[in-house]
């Protein structure tokens, strides 16, 4: 039997297909960090490093499919998860009944596909010995790319940066946007992520490998590599200002650390506390580096920075390469000999428990040791409390993810539905695209059913690895780097509980080709014999997946040309070519990928503008049909919906139009435009009613226009009972158009007093804005009616328009039927 396996493994190494994966894997650890992650914004701007992926991904397929007639047999644990992997898949395709909006739940759907491949890649590559080693090299090797590309952005070097990647990245400005930013007045490395708190997650998949990597190698080069990694990476942590990072830290920590011996346990801390001195006494001259640069564009001192950021991460190496080289035997011999307890390994994890708790209060207890970090990194950890905004926030989106899995408890709303549908269920108006929880999201978009699928298949995966684990008493490299996978899967699992990390389809395939080299070790037959009469019938799966990839591939292809042509059309719009001419390749886009919802606003907005120069009604009506037909997929779009009011009104539909805008307020209670919009129809179609002596009509709007913004004041008060922590979102209540809107209404009723209230809201004599002229002159003509005025602004508007007079004598004067 070992001689078989021997023989097996020398064949897959040698195989031109096995050597084509790999290094298909290489080369996308390393390209897909660089495009921001691959992080699925929903929107054109992302789609087309993804859409790359999805063809490539595809291609792969193909070639794995080959790889899997010579190597895929019914009768292990992985090779039927190799099978149930596509059912993640499915319950996305599933979902698609009750799609919120066909882009997003379609774009889930190949993201789903793309991760079992990487999966299926994991299980098949990592099973000999040379793949492992691969794929481990590989994982962190690249991972320690992206840790490098941010430090050197942090201190200043960004033009050096962007020459390092422009070749395979674009980058129009040779700078890689946000690698460091600025959020909330505070500097944040963010590396290729673009995004802190991510970075901060695959940081500590990182930082617990690499560890876990020293303390399980005896190879010098090794274990220097590692140890030179873990200044770097634990300064990125801090740089990163993420609060979450710094709590899910010793929480991934303790769930790993029970599988290793206490020698190993004893030695993680060892290295973790020394590089973390190390950090500690570098990094108030590393963020003054930083700020430098970012905040006065001085470079003067990043040379300093640079070298001492390499020269502490070099005595890091040298110190922990002496404590694994000399010290490390001799305590490993002893616990070796001296403790055999059965429960050994939870001895030191329990004692960290304790030592963490002290930690917090040393920290965060009145003993001075939080001051020696710089002040905004010391002002976020001295705001890591439950009653911080972000908490409340996310207890929010979560709360109100269950109001939204209510409405589609089954197979959920399809991909993206958060993203799609979120602004109708929401308790208050945040943005926030991502529900900053992997799970809940899952459960918004699949339903129950897809929660389940996706639940049993990691329980099915640990529960296998840990068994194997548990089993195996020998120590080999090949179990060690598998046990990499392992750490990365906890970690990234772990902080995407807290945050949208797997919507990053970077790190989303990094999780699924972990979890697939998890369980490569297990090849022990999972099914009894009766069941391996199914082997003669071994060739239908690997079939299924090539005429799955073949088919995929085009449509994806499909897809990334249609982005090439809108970018085309783009660019020839810049270029200010013809209409004609933008609409050869926008059309192109649109038939290569109809119904996008970006592409076709784009050619809207053209077809409208020009109707609006020529009058021409063959424009117009191109316009309007599609919008019914992109609204017949996309039914939340908001940009469509203002469009579709937009024609509505512009073709004087101002009933059909104040119909469509009452209906989504529904969907949109928190968008203050449409209720503006609401209470202006109102009070048009109101003044029309009126011309036409329908005074009757005439109040029933009007009053309508109060109704609605008793509305806005009664859902302004839901606000108040927010807690004083938790920040209200986008601004809503009573805005100038509205109040200017509404003051009118009261004046012709002839209420003054309650008039001049609403004109008198943001009142500005900057009278370069029309808004501003008119309010005043309705104010003024308020007041008048009062026997009162305001001889200062009087003036002022009078001397900017002299015949502003006679505008403000005729309101004076002027007589409302609905008085």
């Amino acid at each position: 039997m070992y001689k078989k396996k021997n023989q097996l493994e020398r064949e897959g190494n040698t195989s031109i297909l096995f050597w084509l994966l790999t290094g298909f894997i290489v080369l996308f650890m390393f390209w897909a960090p660089f495009q921001k992650g691959l992080f699925n914004g929903n929107t054109y701007d992302f789609e087309r490093p993804l859409y790359s992926a999805f063809v490539w991904g595809f291609i792969i397929l193909f070639i794995t499919s080959l790889f899997l007639f010579y190597h895929w047999r019914f009768k292990d644990h992985g090779d039927i998860l190799s099978i149930v992997v596509w059912l993640l898949p499915i319950t996305f395709l599933l979902a698609k009944i009750n799609e919120a909006s066909h882009y997003y739940a379609t774009n889930m759907v190949y993201i789903e596909m793309l991760y079992a491949v990487f999966f299926i890649l994991g299980i098949y590559l990592c099973r000999n010995s040379l793949g492992n080693r691969i794929l481990t090299f590989c994982i962190m090797l690249s991972g320690y790319v992206v840790v490098w590309f941010g430090m050197i952005n942090w201190l200043g070097y960004k033009e050096f940066a962007a020459k390092l990647v422009n070749w395979f990245v674009n980058l129009p400005t040779l700078e890689y946007k946000d690698a460091v930013m600025m959020a909330s007045n505070e500097l944040r490395l963010t590396s290729t992520f673009q995004y802190a708190n991510s970075f901060a997650a695959f940081l500590i998949a990182l930082l617990l490998a690499g560890s876990y990597l020293i303390v399980s190698n005896r190879k010098p080069v090794t274990i220097a590599i590692h140890s030179f990694m873990l200044v770097p990476m634990i300064l990125s942590l801090l740089l990163s200002l993420s609060r979450g990072g710094l709590v899910i830290l010793p929480v991934v920590l303790l769930l790993i650390l029970p599988f290793l011996k206490i020698a190993k346990q004893i030695f993680i801390f060892i290295h973790f506390v020394v590089a973390a001195v190390i950090s500690l006494i570098i990094l108030n001259k590393i963020t003054l580096v930083g700020e430098q640069f970012h905040l006065h564009q001085d470079l003067s001192t990043a040379a300093t920075g640079l070298w001492i950021l390499i020269g502490a991460s070099v005595g890091c190496a040298i110190v922990c390469w002496l404590l694994q080289h000399f010290l490390y035997p001799k305590v490993e011999g002893f616990f070796n000999n001296r403790l055999k307890m059965r429960f050994a390994n939870i001895l030191l994890p329990a004692a960290a428990l304790i030592i963490g708790l002290l930690g917090i209060f040393v920290v965060f207890g009145n003993t001075g040791a939080i001051n020696l970090f710089p002040d905004y990194i010391k002002h976020r950890i001295e705001t890591i409390n439950l009653e911080q905004h972000s908490v409340l926030e996310r207890g929010t989106f979560y709360k109100d993810s269950v109001k939204l899995f209510k409405d589609y408890p089954v197979t959920g709303a399809g991909g993206g539905a958060w993203a799609a549908l979120y602004e109708k269920y929401q308790n208050n108006p945040y943005v926030s695209r991502q529900a900053h929880n992997f799970f809940i999201q899952y459960l918004v978009e699949t339903g129950i059913v897809g929660v389940l699928v996706l639940l049993a298949f990691l329980v099915y995966i640990y529960y296998l690895y840990i068994r194997q684990y548990i089993k195996n008493t020998t120590s080999s490299q090949e179990n060690s780097n598998r046990h990499v996978f392992f750490i990365v899967t906890i970690s990234l699992l772990v902080h995407s509980m807290i945050d949208f990390d797997l919507s990053y389809v970077y790190l989303g395939a990094l999780l699924f080709l972990s979890l697939g080299g998890m369980i490569s070790g297990s090849e022990q037959p999972a099914l009894s014999e009766k069941w391996l009469i199914f082997n003669k019938y071994k060739w239908i799966y690997p079939s299924v997946l090539v005429i799955l990839s073949i088919f995929m591939f085009f449509s994806s292809t499909r897809m990334l040309n249609a982005n090439s042509s809108f970018q085309a059309s783009i660019s020839m719009a810049q270029s200010n070519k013809t209409i004609n001419e933008i609409f050869v390749p926008l059309n192109n886009a649109l038939n290569q990928h109809p119904n996008h919802p970006d592409y076709a606003s784009y050619k809207i907005d053209f077809l409208l503008q020009v109707y609006s120069q020529t009058k021409d009604e063959n424009f117009f009506n191109q316009a309007v049909d599609l919008i019914q037909k992109v609204r017949a997929k996309e039914p939340n779009n908001r940009a469509l919906i203002d469009k579709e009011v937009y024609t509505l009104a512009i073709k004087d539909q101002l009933p059909k139009a104040l119909e469509l805008v009452n209906k989504e307020i529904n969907n949109f209670p928190w968008d203050i435009t449409l209720y503006e919009k609401s209470i202006l129809m109102n009070f048009d179609l109101g003044s029309r009613a009126q011309t036409a002596k329908n005074n009757a009509q005439a109040e029933q709007y009007w009053s309508q226009a109060f109704g609605v913004y008793n509305a806005v004041l009664e859902k302004a008060k839901q606000l108040e009972s927010l807690p004083k922590e938790q920040l209200q979102g986008r601004p809503f209540g009573l805005t100038k158009n509205m109040a200017f809107t509404l003051g009118q209404i009261d004046f012709m009723h002839g209420k003054f007093a309650s008039a001049e209230s609403f004109f008198k809201f943001q009142l500005s004599d900057q009278f370069n804005e029309q808004i501003n002229v008119e309010m005043a002159r309705w104010y003024l003509a308020s007041l008048q009616k009062q026997n009162k005025n305001d001889q200062a602004l009087y003036d002022k508007l009078i001397s900017k328009d002299p015949k502003e007079k006679d505008e403000i004598n005729k309101l004076i004067t002027a007589t409302f039927s609905g008085k």
